[in-house]
């Protein structure tokens, strides 16, 4: 093996350990959250530093799925979530 495929195979494993380790280290709450919109129940799981990070990614996902259009997602994601169950 040449050097320049063992250095390049050297920065790969750092970037990809790098990369796990930040992204384990970041979401430090765990929340599960159910939106009702136009009838539909949704439950979706949200993961971020903060409770409320974590609730804001939940809806937004479970309002993804739920809405047909921008205005419709955004009349979705304020909206009062049904059921918000969060774990650190």
């Amino acid at each position: 093996m040449s050097r320049t495929t063992k250095t390049s195979l050297v920065f790969l494993a750092l970037f990809i350990l790098a990369t796990v380790y930040l992204s384990t280290r970041i979401a430090q709450v765990t929340c599960e959250v159910c939106v009702t919109f136009h009838g539909t129940t949704t439950c979706r799981k949200g993961a971020a530093a903060t409770k409320e990070a974590a609730v804001q990614s939940a809806v937004t996902s479970a309002c993804s799925n739920m809405a047909g259009g921008m205005t419709e997602v955004i009349a979705c994601e304020r909206t009062e979530p049904d059921r918000v169950t969060c774990t650190p």
